[in-house]
C-alpha cells in the first residue's frame, strides 16, 4: 500500500494529508500553525500528527505546495537584491513595475548586452561589475542579472553571474532561466523577485527536507508550481519564482479531485489572501502573460487566479468620512488573539493598560513583534534603534515608533520580514462572535473594545463595543470577497465588456442588482456558476458570500487543507521555450546551447529547435523521476505578406514533458 503525503504552507496554517494512492481517499488530515522563523517546528507538528500510526515506509511520495512567496510578493516582503542591468538605458528601469519592484535596492547598470539576432552590441564591462560588486553591503541576499536580449544570447548573463559567484557565493538569477521571451524589463522584474525569494523558499524546502530525514522518510519530494505541474525540489530552490501562486494552484486541483465540479469559481481564503480562479470543464485556465501577483505582472506562468490582499488575518483600517466605514488588506498582522497564544503576558498586559487610558489608543493597540533567531545586519541607523529596543521582545507600536522618522524604518523591517505587528483582524471578530474558539478569544475581544473606541470624522466611537465591531467586520469580509468574485466574474464573461472588471464591480448598477433594487427601474444581479470556498475559515465568512451573489456555495469536506490534497494530485509538467528568428532571406536563426546558430532553410530550423527542446523538457521530466512521458509541442509561426507573398517572420516553439512522478512501492 502507498501514501501520498501532501504538505501546504500557508501564512497562519501548515497543513498536512495522508492520501491513498490505490483508493484515492482521504486517510487523514492535520493543521498546526505556520511557526516563524523557524517553519521547522510547524511543518513537522503538521506532519507528525497525520503520521501517527502510519509507518515512514509507507510514504511513496511527498508534494510541498505553499502561498509564502505569493504573500510575500502581496506585501512587498523578501530579501535585499541587487540588479545587474548590462546593455540597457536608465528609462528601462520605468517600464513593467521594475523601479516599483526594487524598493530602493541597489542597480548595477553596465555596458553590455546583444541585438535581437544575438550579435554582441557591446562588450561587458566587468571591471565595472567587479568595482561595483565590491562597494555593496552585506546585508544584500542575492543577485538578479538581466541583460539586454539576453533570450537571443545568454553570454553576457552568464559571465556576470559567474563573476558574482565567485566574488560573494550569493545565489544569482539570470533573467534567461526564467523566460524564453522578449522584453528586457519584465524579464528583469521577474528576475529580482526570483532572488528576492530565493531564501525564503529554500528555507521552507530544507525545513520539510530535514524533518522528512527527521521521521526516516526516504520518499522524493516534490514542489508544486504555479501551474499546477510538479516540480523537483532542486528546481524549486532555483527559480522559487515559479512558486508564486503554488498554494493557489494545488487549492484549485484539490477543489476539483474534492468536488468534481466542472463549472465553477474557486475561492480559498488564507491567512492574508483571498485567491479567485475559474474551472472549466475541469480545468483552470493558464495565464499565458504571466502570473500577475499584487501590482506585478511577472513572465512566469501559472493558474490564471485574481490574488486579492483579503485574508483572515488582514490589517483592519477605519476610513475617513463621517460615516463608521472600514477597510481591510493588503497588509497581514499577527491577530491578537494569536499573539496572546505565544506571548499572553505581555498582551494582556499592553491591552489592559490601554483600556484604562481615558482616551483611545493612537495606535490602535498593535504590538511589533520581532521574529528573528539573530538581530539582522545591514540595516541603517534608525532600523538599527529599533532592533535595540526589540531585543527583549515585543512592544507596544507607540513604545517602537517614538519619531516621525521611525514609522517608516519600522515598515522597511515589516517588509524584510524581520519584525511583525499583532492587531485587529477577522479572525479576532470571529473569536469574538464565537464562530472560531481556536486561540484566545478574551484577548481577541480586549483589543476589539480598544479598537471600537477609534473615532470617525464626526467625532463618533467607530463602535460601541466588540461584538458590533466584530459584526462589521465580518460584514465588511463578506463585501470584499463578494467584490474579488464579481472582478473575476466581469473579466471571464464572455460578453466583452468595454469597461475594465473593477470598474463593473463597483457600478452603480451593479450594486442595485445585488440589493434586487426594485421602484421604477427593476434591477437584479446574480452569480450564473457555483463557488467553492476553500480556506480554513470559509465557514465562517462565505454562507453570507453566497448569499449576496445568489449562488451556490459549495464548502466541502476536507475543504481547510483542499491545498495540501491538491499538492499530491497532480503531475510533472517540464516546459522548454524557443524562437526561430530570420534576419533576412534565407537566413533563420535558431539559440541552442552552444550559441546562435544560422540556418539556410526555415523548416530545418525549426526541426532543430523542437529536436533541441524535446530534449531538455524530457531530460528534466526524467530528473523528476517520470518514466511514462508524454511529449506535446506547441508551434506558433508569425508570417506577413509583402508584395503578395508570404514571408517568414519568426516561429516560437513550447514543448512540454508531462507525467506522473514515479510512486515508490513499499
Amino acid at each position: 500500500m502507498a501514501y501520498l503525503l501532501g504538505v501546504d504552507t500557508g501564512g497562519t496554517y501548515t497543513d498536512a494529508v495522508i492520501l491513498d494512492d490505490v483508493t484515492d481517499t482521504v486517510v487523514t488530515s492535520a493543521k498546526a500553525l505556520t511557526s516563524r522563523p523557524d517553519l521547522a517546528q510547524g511543518i513537522g507538528a503538521a506532519i507528525d500528527r497525520v503520521l501517527d500510526g502510519i509507518s515512514p515506509e509507507q510514504i511513496a511520495m511527498v508534494s510541498l505546495s505553499t502561498t509564502l512567496a505569493t504573500n510575500a510578493l502581496v506585501e512587498g516582503q523578501g530579501g535585499r537584491v541587487a540588479l545587474v542591468f548590462i546593455g540597457f538605458a536608465d528609462a528601462e528601469l520605468e517600464r513593467a513595475g521594475l523601479k516599483d519592484a526594487l524598493r530602493g535596492d541597489p542597480v548595477i547598470g553596465l555596458a553590455g548586452g546583444h541585438d535581437h539576432a544575438g550579435n554582441t552590441v557591446h562588450e561587458l564591462d566587468k571591471q565595472a561589475l567587479t568595482q561595483a560588486i565590491s562597494a555593496l553591503d552585506d546585508g544584500i541576499t542575492g543577485f538578479a542579472v538581466a541583460a539586454s536580449f539576453a533570450t537571443r544570447n545568454p553570454e553576457h548573463e552568464v559571465t556576470a553571474r559567474d563573476i558574482i559567484r565567485e566574488m560573494t557565493g550569493k545565489p544569482v538569477t539570470c533573467s534567461h532561466e526564467l523566460s524564453s521571451a522578449l522584453g528586457g524589463p519584465k524579464r528583469a522584474l521577474t528576475a529580482v523577485l526570483n532572488a528576492r525569494l530565493i531564501g525564503m523558499i529554500d528555507g521552507l524546502i530544507t525545513a520539510c527536507e530535514t524533518h522528512m530525514q527527521t521521521r526516516s522518510i526516504t520518499a522524493r519530494l516534490m514542489v508544486v508550481r504555479g501551474d499546477g505541474a510538479l516540480v523537483s525540489a532542486a528546481v524549486a530552490r532555483e527559480k522559487p519564482i515559479e512558486t508564486i501562486l503554488s498554494g493557489p494552484a494545488a487549492s484549485v486541483a484539490g477543489a476539483q479531485w474534492l468536488t468534481g465540479e466542472q463549472t465553477a469559481f474557486v475561492s480559498d481564503i488564507g491567512g492574508t489572501t483571498t485567491d479567485v480562479c475559474l474551472l472549466r470543464d475541469g480545468k483552470p485556465q493558464i495565464d499565458l502573460q504571466g502570473a500577475r501577483v499584487g501590482p506585478y505582472r511577472t513572465m512566469v506562468e501559472a493558474v490564471a487566479m485574481r490574488t486579492s490582499g483579503l485574508g483572515g488575518d488582514s490589517e483592519v483600517h477605519v476610513r475617513e468620512g463621517l460615516q463608521a466605514r472600514l477597510f481591510l488588506g493588503p497588509r497581514r498582522l499577527m491577530p491578537m488573539s494569536l499573539a496572546a497564544i505565544h506571548y499572553p503576558d505581555i498582551i494582556h498586559k499592553t491591552l489592559d493598560q490601554a483600556l484604562i487610558q481615558a482616551t483611545p489608543a493612537v495606535d490602535g493597540g498593535q504590538i511589533v513583534i520581532p521574529m528573528w533567531k539573530e538581530p539582522p545586519l545591514g540595516q541603517d541607523t534608525r532600523e538599527e534603534d529599533i532592533i535595540a529596543r526589540l531585543a527583549d521582545g515585543p512592544l507596544r507600536y507607540g513604545q517602537v515608533v517614538t519619531t516621525r522618522m521611525a514609522a517608516p524604518a519600522l515598515g522597511r523591517l515589516v517588509a524584510r520580514g524581520a519584525v511583525m505587528l499583532a492587531g485587529v483582524t477577522p479572525s479576532d471578530a470571529a473569536h469574538v462572535l464565537g464562530r472560531v474558539t481556536a486561540w484566545d478569544t478574551e484577548a481577541a475581544e480586549k483589543a476589539l473594545n480598544l479598537f471600537a473606541r477609534k473615532r470617525t470624522g464626526g467625532g463618533d466611537r467607530l463602535a460601541p463595543d466588540a461584538p458590533t465591531l466584530a459584526k462589521m467586520i465580518i460584514d465588511q469580509v463578506t463585501a470584499q470577497t463578494v467584490d474579488c468574485l464579481l472582478d473575476a466574474a466581469f473579466a471571464e464573461d464572455g460578453r466583452g465588456w468595454e469597461a475594465a472588471p473593477g470598474d463593473l464591480t463597483q457600478h452603480a448598477l451593479t450594486r442595485a442588482g445585488l440589493d434586487q433594487h426594485s421602484d421604477v427601474i427593476q434591477t437584479s444581479l446574480k452569480l450564473g456558476v457555483p463557488v467553492i470556498g476553500l480556506g480554513a475559515s470559509a465557514a465562517s465568512y462565505y454562507g453570507t458570500v453566497g448569499d449576496r451573489l445568489r449562488t451556490k456555495m459549495i464548502l466541502p469536506s476536507h475543504g481547510g487543507v483542499a491545498n495540501a490534497i491538491g499538492a499530491v494530485v497532480g503531475q510533472v509538467a517540464m516546459r522548454a521555450s524557443g524562437t526561430v528568428d530570420s534576419t533576412g532571406a534565407g537566413v533563420f536563426t535558431v539559440l541552442l546551447d552552444q550559441g546562435p546558430q544560422v540556418f539556410k532553410d526555415e523548416n530545418a530550423a525549426i526541426a532543430a529547435l523542437e529536436s533541441h527542446l524535446t530534449q531538455i523538457a524530457t531530460e528534466r521530466a526524467r530528473a523528476a523521476a517520470v518514466d511514462d512521458i508524454l511529449v506535446t509541442v506547441d508551434k506558433q509561426i508569425d508570417t506577413a505578406t509583402i508584395e503578395g507573398q508570404q514571408m517568414f517572420i519568426s516561429a516560437t516553439l513550447d514543448v512540454t514533458a508531462q507525467g506522473r512522478p514515479r510512486i515508490a512501492e513499499s
